[in-house]
């Protein structure tokens, strides 16, 4: 189901109607899905007009986002078409940011392995189930921009 789910986010329109329908602040920012894997996912977003904050740099909930998707990509690769069916929701997060970003921002998430155990723990004691996940952003040349960690409750939806 993970690669069904993988065609599906990397198909030309498919994604992008399901962003402009259910994250339309994240379809109008741009931000874009760069790689998908069973343990990592890159997300991008890009400095410009939409995305811009008084200071000549990305607008933090528009990092917030890319990072937020760079984890939440993974569990729903992970939670696509699954029986029984499990609902997300972050619980908590924090972040950091240590430059300014004026260009390509590419956050990073290496936890995909992390969230398939946590939401099979979910499936099998039938109860809710927690997950710090981390995502690192980095400008293109490098240097790191920001850092967030996002706490996931991943629960058994009753049938």
């Amino acid at each position: 189901m993970f690669s069904d789910f993988k065609k599906m986010v990397f198909h030309p329109i498919k994604f992008r109607m399901f962003l402009f329908l259910n994250l339309p602040a994240a379809f109008f920012s741009g931000i874009r899905v760069k790689s998908l894997s069973e343990k990592q996912a890159q997300v991008t977003v890009k400095y410009k007009w939409r995305t811009t904050n008084p200071f000549r740099s990305t607008y933090f909930a528009c990092l917030a986002m890319a990072a937020e998707m760079s984890t939440g990509v993974l569990a729903m690769a992970y939670l696509y078409k699954i029986r029984p069916q499990i609902s997300m929701l972050i619980v908590e997060n924090t972040a950091r940011y240590y430059k300014k970003a004026t260009g390509i921002t590419t956050f990073i998430c290496n936890n995909g392995e992390d969230f398939y155990i946590a939401i099979q723990q979910a499936i099998q004691n039938n109860q809710a189930v927690e997950f710090t996940a981390h995502s690192t952003g980095t400008s293109a040349l490098g240097e790191i921009v920001a850092e967030f960690s996002f706490t996931w409750s991943f629960k058994p939806k009753l049938s």
